[in-house]
């Protein structure tokens, strides 16, 4: 076992105080902190993964001068990446004389716990609902549903948690348990601070500042949401002597909408990226609510899972069929001592190879540009997986044309789950093109995009299986063109159920 790393102090705010500790590691989790350094035992480990949401706790953070709430994973977001912010545990929410929150009094008076092990994950995914509503009104099932798709369950299956969800908005907050935004954001704006010159964990707040510490570090690991690189630390076991953080960089935190596209910062979070393209393409809404749990769309960012590759990222699959490109971005010197050096390169071929790419050691991913929608713009993204919600994707496969005049004038497809990286089928795009949109030109497209790829077997699907998939699902591409419905999941959950009578 490699050395303990050197730390730094770790300061953040809970019950409406400053938290100091010392000497925390740089790849030290919140979870690890909270557990071993302040002995707050409420918050489970589970899986060590971000996949259960036993170790869920809320962070308040400052946006644009007002108090944001956050569910996330605890248990695979570095410690110090939350600096400067609050923290909230299972056991801050109850009021002093032991009155329980609302998230809390539902969960016992809907019978939401049996075990215990996973409920105060629950308890504070419900705690962020509440928060992030007018005091837990107006929740539907629906909501319900998507917000705690991060949390899993053994025992109770999900119906009284539900339940629970929506009941809380009825029941009165006990002095002492509401936030008091005030003092609170007071705190945090007490704890702002220049950001250290040379630390082991780097957090720059500008964009140069993130530039030249990458130009001076080459070797350090660069996170920013940590929802891949925590699991190196809680599953591998990897130490990180440095850690460069890219979520602070101001210049990175913005969605920005031009004529014909709309650049996402490397610094936006999962959600608001997805809340960005839900906006210009409200057909994504499933896919978007699909992609991991909400505490881990909360952490990760849009940016990170482009920049990290994986052949399963879900992203990548749409982001190429959309056209979207890449900016990269390092410190170049100069006479004057330096600026900031750019190129873009379409998506596609920012890979190389199995979570390779052709990032140079100095460059960073800075921005993501999403074309805008056109008129004739026909897309669907399918995610297929052994879980409906919160899981992996055996196959991903996002499919864009554009068709006008009953002629396929211009396609781009982009699968995930079945090579190396994150692909684009081109072959098939080309069986399409200029192509009428007839069932023989679609069925003869559908052996090409079978033939175009060689998937491997693994514990998510076979390579036979993949293979049959991916043509199945451009076919049911065809029949959705064609208005059917009742083929997939999502559409089945929208329709009325059929009474089958004698």
């Amino acid at each position: 076992m490699k050395p303990q790393t050197s730390g730094q102090t770790l300061r953040f705010v809970r019950r409406g105080e400053t938290v100091t500790l010392n000497h925390v590691a740089p790849d030290r989790t919140l979870l690890d902190v909270l557990r071993e350094d302040l002995h707050l035992s409420a918050t489970k480990e589970g899986c060590g993964e971000g996949d259960c949401g036993a170790c869920t706790v809320v962070l308040g953070e400052l946006v644009d001068g007002q108090l944001r709430h956050r569910a996330i994973n605890s248990c695979i977001r570095m410690a110090h990446s939350v600096d400067g912010m609050a923290v909230y545990t299972a056991e801050d929410i109850a009021a002093p004389t032991g009155e329980l929150h609302p998230a809390q009094e539902a969960m016992v008076q809907c019978h939401g716990s049996q075990c215990g092990f996973c409920t105060p994950g629950f308890v504070m995914s419900l705690f962020g609902m509440y928060q992030n509503t007018d005091k837990g009104q107006g929740i539907t099932r629906e909501q319900a549903q998507v917000d705690l798709s991060g949390n899993l369950c053994r025992c109770t299956g999900y119906r009284p948690i539900l339940d629970a969800a929506q009941q809380m908005g009825d029941l009165p907050l006990p002095a002492g348990c509401a936030v008091d935004v005030g003092a609170t954001v007071a705190a945090l704006k007490a704890l702002k601070k220049k950001p250290a010159a040379d630390t082991p964990y780097l957090r720059p707040t500008t964009l140069s500042a993130l530039l030249q510490a990458r130009a001076a570090r080459p070797k350090a690991q660069v996170v920013a949401g940590c929802t891949d690189v925590g699991l190196w630390v809680t599953k591998q076991h990897k130490r990180f002597e440095q850690v460069l953080d890219v979520t602070a960089a101001r210049e990175l935190q913005r969605v920005e909408t031009y004529k014909h596209h709309i650049a996402i910062g490397a610094a936006v979070s999962l959600t608001d990226a997805f809340a960005a393209l839900v906006k210009e393409r409200p057909q994504l809404k499933t896919f978007s609510q699909r992609f991991a749990g909400l505490p881990v769309r909360n952490s990760g960012t849009l940016g990170g899972n482009v920049a990290n590759g994986s052949p399963i990222g879900d992203s990548m699959p749409l982001l190429i069929a959309l056209g979207a490109s890449v900016v990269l971005m390092r410190w170049k010197k100069t006479a004057a001592g330096g600026e900031i050096a750019h190129r873009e390169l379409r998506l596609e071929d920012l890979y190389t190879g199995y979570r390779t790419n052709v990032m140079r050691p100095d460059e960073l991913v800075a921005w993501i540009k999403v074309p805008r929608p056109t008129q004739d713009e026909k897309l669907a993204v399918y995610k297929i997986s052994k879980r409906f919600d919160d899981d992996i994707s055996a196959i991903c496969l996002a499919i864009r044309l554009e068709i006008a005049g009953g002629v396929v004038r211009s396609a781009s497809i982009g699968a995930g789950g079945v090579a190396a990286t994150p692909a684009r089928a081109r072959h098939t795009e080309a069986a399409l093109l200029g192509q009428p949109w007839t069932e023989d030109t679609v069925m003869a497209a559908m052996d090409t995009l079978r033939g175009e790829f060689q998937p491997i077997s693994d514990m998510r699907a076979s390579a036979a299986y993949r293979h049959t998939v991916l043509g199945n699902l451009l076919r049911r591409f065809w029949l959705e063109s064609q208005g059917q419905q009742a083929i997939n999941l999502e559409q089945l959950n929208g329709l009325k159920s059929l009474e089958v009578t004698a």
